[in-house]
């Protein structure tokens, strides 16, 4: 589903503020895998994601989606084959828009002013109160007006709305409080689970790296120096996970953000 073949990146180069980001990075996704990624900051997480999404041009290297050659094709165009979460609930979603404008925006029928037939809120309704958050009864309340997660969780299903051939999830439930991270984590779940979407994400939960997904991916240095796939990921531990970044890096695993449980 998802090929990177050689991807490199260098911000500024010939200047003081030369900074390699990305140094061939190579990976190959199944259709259906969830993988998450763990890595200190700087390890390039993020910085992969932009190049799948086309935020800038890498130096070398392809992006291949569904045996599609994107590489080359606008951010706007990607977008239509590629669902993005962020760390900041408040992006990805228009605060000054009612909930039902949104997911009509999502689907493609339009926003403000645009008619939404009963159909289209009926469906919306039915998918809402699959989140369990009551928001099927609070359709006509603008979006600027939930909470972090319920925002976080609205803006997971207008991502999905369409199912995306693939679904980024850049630490989504880092800025929400634990038990509301860990709602939105199943919830996550149940729709990568449900439309069998093939899913990166990324994550300083090391626990969370190992329950969610089929695949943990490791990076440090711009690169993924481990990829640990189904039989073996089953039976880690966060003490295995920290020795296997380590084996693979030369280094601990030593970021005030990693979680450990």
């Amino acid at each position: 589903m998802l090929k990177l073949q050689n991807i490199s990146k260098t911000f500024n180069p010939g200047t003081v503020n030369e900074k390699t980001a990305l140094c061939g990075v190579n990976l190959h996704l199944e259709k259906g895998d969830f993988a998450t990624i763990i890595g200190s900051n700087g390890a390039g997480k993020s910085t992969m994601f932009n190049a799948i999404c086309g935020d800038f041009m890498t130096d070398s290297g392809s992006v291949i989606l569904d045996d599609e050659n994107i590489t080359f094709l606008p951010v706007h165009e990607r977008a239509k084959r590629i669902g993005r979460l962020y760390q900041d609930p408040m992006r990805g979603s228009a605060p000054g828009m009612s909930i039902e404008e949104n997911l009509s925006l999502a689907a493609g029928h339009g926003g403000w002013f645009s008619r939404i037939s009963k159909a289209d809120k009926d469906r919306f309704r039915e998918k809402l109160s699959l989140l369990g958050m009551g928001l099927e009864d609070r359709m006509k309340q603008p979006v600027g007006l939930l909470s972090g997660g319920q925002r976080q969780a609205l803006t997971l299903m207008m991502a999905t709305m369409d199912v995306p051939k693939l679904l980024l999830l850049d630490e989504h439930t880092a800025a929400l409080d634990p038990a509301t991270a860990e709602k939105v984590l199943e919830i996550t779940k149940n729709i990568v689970t449900e439309h069998k979407i093939t899913t990166l994400m990324v994550t300083h939960n090391m626990q969370n790296a190992i329950d969610m997904g089929n695949r943990i991916l490791m990076m440090d240095s711009g690169n993924i120096v481990l990829d640990i796939k189904d039989d073996v990921k089953k039976g880690l531990t966060v003490s295995d996970l920290l020795d296997r970044f380590k084996e693979g890096s030369g280094k601990s695993l030593d970021n005030d953000r990693i979680l450990l449980s």
